[in-house]
């Protein structure tokens, strides 16, 4: 326990902090349905769980007609389906179960942390709230923070099953059992290795290697996780055989370790310099990675080591935030987004060290407005984009839209060279795709439609085939035309494409 008794409930500092960081997420909140989804991951994710909902099929998630999406487990998609059957298909509901996520995990760090002090408690959940990172991410589709959700569960439910007794330790063993399992769940065999190389760290590191295995029950724990997690995946096999394959060796070896890995059904890998994950991590923490540091300097001489019976908690947080960077530090296909299932812990780390500081100063000035500024700029960031129209320039929304508006019986929205996953979103699923010039030629001769093409891509449209389109709006980075099918087809043959 911190030998730095607790402050008081009604600390007018506590209290700040507690609402600096419920109007950050109740801003982050506000501005989910503000702007398009993001191609291509949210968009992705959102057109899979939109599908879904729409099917009914809750085991195979697909990204188009017939198409398995096999580069994740359901967890997040079963949220986003199901939102979209409460709430209707949009924006706001695509992105309101990840929010709620978020707002989980920082529930359960609370939980975790006010056992030992409100004031811990609630630096660590501004920290991880107000890290640039977690506060995007809460609210964004995508299945990073289900994962962290999973992680943060499952390493609460291991330290303290290990401190309690009786029924205490069952309950939390079975808060590890169900963290494990939604991190299997949503990300995959990913969340056994994140959780596993901590704890071993720190019972190699502090000697309690024969209490682990002695003091839980593993072989129950293990059964129930097999019981819960395994049939998804033995379903999913049966439905799609090849699920595993791709899904085991592709995603969880490939991926990470061939760097420009070129096997990706679904989009592309990232060929970073090995290491650039450390880079990540800076970034993902801001401006904590300024702020924390400029901190301890100026207070260094009011700062005091932690008591004895610290240490070991902070040898495990420490391993559990650093898991992710040296899991990835060989991998150059990496996103900024792993990191995230570190942050909880990072977060809880500090605010056990900071805790050694006088309240008030802390809670007031470093923390309190270090959220703000993250909440703020991201507020900011939302409505300047979007007042400025930015935040269509990569998305499909206005072109679908603008179809939508205009279109008229049986006129098909087709996409020249590829659909974009927004605009599958945006339409439905009914926008169509042709991939080439001579498929295009061939669409347009069965009647009129409305032809989408993006700028770079309009240089291989054929002249003769453009003349023949009418251009009727321009919105972001495609161009919408009108294609008569009359016109078209009093024009020449269509020549073999170069």
């Amino acid at each position: 326990m911190s030998n730095t008794p607790p402050p008081d409930r009604k600390s007018p500092e506590l209290r700040l902090l507690i609402v600096v960081t419920a109007v950050a997420l109740l801003a982050r909140l506000a501005t989910l349905g503000m702007y398009p989804l993001v191609d291509p991951s949210e968009s992705r994710y959102a057109e899979i769980g939109r599908r879904m909902a729409e099917l009914g099929d809750w085991i195979t998630p697909w990204i188009g007609d017939g198409v398995p999406f096999w580069g994740k487990p359901p967890f997040s998609f079963w949220m986003t389906a199901g939102s979209f059957r409460l709430f209707g298909v949009g924006e706001f509901s695509a992105r309101l179960p990840h929010w709620i996520l978020g707002v989980l995990v920082l529930a359960v760090l609370w939980d975790w942390a006010r056992r030992r002090s409100r004031r811990e408690a609630a630096c660590a959940v501004a920290l991880t709230a107000g890290s640039a990172l977690f506060l995007a991410t809460t609210g964004a589709v995508m299945t990073d923070i289900a994962l962290a959700l999973g992680l943060t569960l499952a390493m609460r439910g291991f330290w303290l099953a290990l401190q309690e007794t009786g029924a205490g330790r069952w309950r939390e063993e079975c808060v590890l059992v169900l963290g494990l399992t939604i991190g299997l769940l949503a990300k995959g065999p990913l969340a056994l290795v994140l959780a596993g190389l901590p704890i071993a760290a720190w019972a190699i590191a502090t000697g309690n290697l024969r209490r682990v295995f002695a003091a839980l029950h593993w072989k129950t724990a293990i059964a129930a996780i097999v019981a819960l997690a395994l049939p998804w995946y033995l379903v999913a096999e049966a439905r799609t055989p090849g699920f595993l394959d791709y899904f085991i060796v592709g995603e969880h070896w490939d991926r990470y370790m061939v760097s420009g890995w070129t096997g990706d059904l679904y989009g592309h890998s990232h060929a970073f310099p090995r290491g650039t994950i450390w880079v990540f991590a800076l970034l993902a923490l801001l401006p904590w990675t300024v702020l924390v540091p400029v901190a301890a300097w100026r207070w260094r001489h009011e700062l005091r080591p932690p008591p004895p019976e610290d240490r070991s908690l902070l040898i495990y947080l420490v391993g559990w935030a650093l898991a992710p960077c040296v899991l990835f530090t060989l991998s150059g296909n990496i996103l900024w987004t792993y990191v995230l299932p570190g942050i909880p812990a990072a977060a809880l780390a500090a605010a056990v060290w900071l805790g050694r500081l006088p309240p008030g100063r802390l809670e007031r000035r470093l923390l309190a407005g270090g959220v703000a500024l993250t909440a703020i700029l991201g507020v900011v960031i939302v409505v300047g984009f979007h007042a400025g129209g930015w935040d269509t320039q990569r998305n499909a929304r206005p072109v679908v839209r603008a179809y939508e508006a205009r279109h008229g019986e049986g006129e098909a929205l087709i996409f020249f060279r590829n659909r974009p996953l927004s605009g599958a979103f945006y339409s439905d699923g009914r926008a169509e795709e042709a991939a080439t010039a001579e498929d295009l030629n061939a669409r347009l001769a069965n009647g009129p439609a409305w032809v989408a093409v993006r700028k770079r891509h309009r240089e291989r449209v054929p002249e003769h085939l453009l003349d023949s389109m009418q251009p009727v709006f321009r919105g972001g980075e495609y161009d919408l035309y009108y294609a008569n099918a009359q016109a078209h087809h009093a024009l020449a043959p269509f020549p073999t494409a170069q």
